[in-house]
């Protein structure tokens, strides 16, 4: 059991994070929390407000966490470089730390991360792996939301062991991501006169 003395936000919620991987990060409580520090649920309330303040912390850090993994891959790749040293590092985090990929899954309060070192990483990274494909608005967006459901997707499969095929899983891993920078390299356009449907 953990000591109970230095207790702060930021210790409580590498804890919380630890904890989500080991149980789940629906599971994380902060009477589970209390344990675990071998303190009463009370004293937690002068570190944090309540659970969702708790979880919030959770999303961010995890978020923070992923993003500079992410950013350490791609650094100095262009293009399906980029792509699939993105796409790995993703899937390398979601898979090594599922309770953390799964708080930065849920949907949090824009104002409590605008200003957020991470989420401006965050944007800054994907968009510009992104714009070296010639895609700008709406089509950044589109192609944000086809990579985060693809990758999700998969990784979420993979480690529920929903690919019961004999192929191996990062071969078609890989093929994905080929099959993603085709995608993208050959971005619908719109109709002539006409806005992207």
């Amino acid at each position: 059991m953990v000591p109970r003395a230095g207790l702060t936000p930021d210790r409580l919620t590498e804890a919380a994070a630890d904890l989500a991987d080991e149980i789940g990060f629906e599971n994380v409580t902060l009477a589970a929390l209390a344990k675990r520090f071998g303190v009463k649920d009370a004293s937690l309330y002068s570190h944090v407000r309540n659970l969702q303040d708790l979880r919030t912390r959770v999303t961010l850090l995890a978020g923070g966490e992923m993003i500079d993994r992410i950013a350490v891959a791609v650094a100095g790749r262009a293009g399906k470089d980029a792509l699939a040293a993105f796409a790995g590092a993703y899937r390398e985090y979601a898979l090594a730390h599922p309770g953390r990929y799964a708080a930065t899954q849920v949907r949090v309060d824009q104002a409590l991360i605008a200003n957020t070192p991470a989420f401006h990483r965050t944007a800054e990274i994907t968009y510009g792996m992104l714009r070296a494909y010639g895609l700008a608005e709406p089509d950044l967006t589109d192609a944000v939301r086809l990579l985060r459901a693809a990758f999700h997707g998969y990784c979420a499969l993979e480690s529920a062991g929903g690919f019961g095929a004999a192929r191996d899983v990062q071969k078609s891993w890989d093929r994905a991501v080929d099959a993603l920078h085709v995608a993208l390299t050959n971005w619908p356009q719109p109709a002539p006169g006409g806005d992207a449907p």
